[in-house]
């Protein structure tokens, strides 16, 4: 197993209007010994801002803004923008977000030079509602596709939403790499319950006609599934991958419904460098599950949900939500994660 020291909480609600219901989930952009901390901050009404702190690598923080750094400027947001994730491509910042409108959650990005200003750019996945999505999807291979991609046309078709245009496709956990691959951007995304892997040249590609491709052959485009007992409900991709001589190492969350609900885990998993949708590790536990009452206690009981890291020598630190209240840290030794991956790799 791998040795998981947990450093605390290192955010907590304030008493300022836009943060005072929860802060969690933050987009991490490690810049030498400094850590930019772009945090989902929640006000009454569980409308949601993204807030912005700098910390050190002993996790003090050293600067704190007194508002938002990104706000809810569209309809496709007007109730929250949330749990960003942030990457360095070139010479550009790329902010990926979920942008909760009331009804839908869907993936969006805004772009930067200097992580001060952002430019949104919109919405980037699937603008399809269950009906479009069910119609792709039945042409997809079957035998292969995890019945559960059905779950939520099933449900709504139950009460007698399906056929609602407004109600869109929900595609969570929007994750980019920190560089191409093979002179393309490479980005996780969730639609329930997997994690999905999609590459591309430019913005402009992801159309209409690009998504339908996409589903309609979902199970090319499936990197990992629900597998072991922790995660059995749902996966979703967590921290940007960070490129290692193994592989790229993937830091996720992965859901299971117990008896006393839902509990979040953190977990692991190890990509081909040069194929990345290919998974040539995966840890059959979880990395670390709630235990601290800061992460079984609070607005969501029994969740960690990691978001980010910075790696200071061997020290990898792990940036996470706990209970939807707080944002907290895990440091592991990256080689020793590194070494129990290898040992799930197959000869």
């Amino acid at each position: 197993m791998v040795i998981i020291e947990k450093q605390g909480i290192l955010l907590s609600p304030s008493a300022l209007e836009f943060e005072k219901n929860g802060v969690l989930n933050p987009g991490i952009y490690q810049e030498n010994e400094q850590v930019h901390i772009f945090y989902r901050a929640v006000e009454d009404g569980n409308f949601s801002t993204i807030g912005y702190a700098k910390a050190n690598r002993s996790n003090k923080i050293i600067e704190r803004h007194k508002k938002p750094i990104i706000t809810c400027d569209f309809d496709y947001e007007k109730h929250g923008v949330e749990d960003a994730r942030i990457v360095k491509i070139e010479d550009t910042f790329y902010l990926t977000y979920t942008a909760y409108d009331g009804v839908n959650a869907m993936g969006a990005l805004a772009t930067s030079k200097d992580m001060i200003h952002f430019e949104k750019k919109g919405i980037i996945t699937p603008p399809l509602n269950y009906k479009e999505y069910k119609f792709h999807l039945e042409h997809c291979n079957q035998g292969k596709l995890n019945p559960k991609y059905y779950h939520y046309y099933n449900l709504f078709a139950e009460i007698g939403m399906v056929e609602e245009k407004r109600r869109l496709l929900r595609d969570k956990d929007i994750v980019l790499f920190p560089r191409k691959i093979n002179n393309k951007f490479v980005m996780l995304h969730r639609i329930w319950p997997g994690i999905q892997i999609v590459q591309f040249e430019k913005w402009e590609d992801l159309t209409k006609e690009f998504w339908e491709d996409h589903i309609k052959n979902l199970t090319d485009h499936i990197l990992m599934d629900p597998f072991y007992d922790f995660e059995v409900n749902y996966i979703g991709a967590g921290c940007a991958p960070i490129e290692t001589k193994e592989g790229w190492l993937m830091i996720y969350h992965g859901v299971c419904e117990t008896n006393i609900g839902k509990t979040y885990h953190a977990a692991a998993a190890l990509l081909d460098i040069n194929e990345p949708k290919k998974v040539i590790g995966r840890l059959p536990y979880p990395l670390f599950s709630p235990s601290k009452e800061w992460e079984l206690k609070g607005v969501v009981n029994h969740v960690v949900f990691p978001t980010g890291t910075a790696l200071f020598d061997d020290d990898l630190h792990i940036y996470y939500g706990a209970a939807d209240k707080h944002i907290s840290v895990a440091k592991i030794s990256f080689k020793q994660l590194l070494d129990e991956l290898k040992k799930t790799m197959k000869p």
